[in-house]
């Protein structure tokens, strides 16, 4: 069998929440001229309205919204299961605001006024996983082979009915090769994705955590693809 192309998003469909006009527009050229699409709201109902309908890959939100709280939307979006990254707006800089916004289910805290460099910079770490078409895939699904159970809403795995422990960055490793339903995810790009960067500390550490996923969930759950990467499940 010849070498599968892994499937992957090249643009991050962002979400910015600011009921500031001048915020809005400006956020939105400075991402769109990095080649993501822009989906604005000002309101905390228009938000949850847009949610309905369109799934982002990031979210960037705003604290101070006409309506409501921004760190409460925060949380009620983590509650829903939505496990995109979102990124904190907010005119406090102080650092028990700081805490609260993570404590809440953020991602990132960026303080206004901001410099846009630094906020195209945050964008373009949170949409790493986002543009390996991670988020809007597994969210909330439930996959089953043979005794394993892996709920990716909940971040659950059984296997015989016991739960069995995964480590967030192993199930980073999983979201990602679930996501492209069998094909090739090429090792750097998973590094890339998982880590940050592709390193041999890096590489070496991925070895390590496939080696004990199989060791938990089973030998068939990571397939190696020698000289191009690893693939999600026993080839079919």
């Amino acid at each position: 069998m010849g070498p599968r192309s892994a499937r992957y998003l090249t643009a991050v469909r962002v979400m910015v929440v600011d009921d500031d006009a001048d915020v809005l527009s400006v956020v939105g050229r400075a991402l769109a001229a990095d080649g993501h699409v822009v989906v604005p709201a000002d309101s905390v109902a228009a938000t949850r309205a847009l949610l309905a309908t369109q799934e982002p890959h990031l979210l960037v939100l705003d604290l101070a919204l006409p309506d409501g709280g921004g760190l409460e939307l925060c949380r009620q979006i983590r509650a829903d299961g939505y496990a995109f990254p979102i990124l904190i707006l907010t005119a406090r800089s102080d650092v028990a605001a700081r805490v609260h916004g993570l404590d809440g289910g953020a991602d990132d805290y960026l303080a206004k006024p901001f410099a846009v460099a630094e906020l195209r910079a945050r964008v373009r770490a949170l949409g790493r996983r986002a543009t390996a078409g991670l988020v809007g895939t597994t969210r909330a699904a439930r996959v089953l082979r043979g005794d394993l159970v892996l709920d990716f809403g909940a971040r659950q795995a059984t296997r015989s009915d016991v739960a069995v422990p995964v480590t967030p960055r192993e199930w980073v490793i999983l979201e990602i090769l679930a996501s492209h339903r069998g094909d090739v995810v090429p090792r750097s790009m998973l590094l890339e994705h998982a880590w940050g960067e592709a390193t041999e500390a890096a590489g070496k550490s991925l070895e390590v955590l496939v080696a004990r996923l199989r060791k938990r969930l089973g030998a068939g759950v990571v397939r190696t693809i020698r000289g191009e990467g690893y693939a999600f499940g026993a080839e079919t």
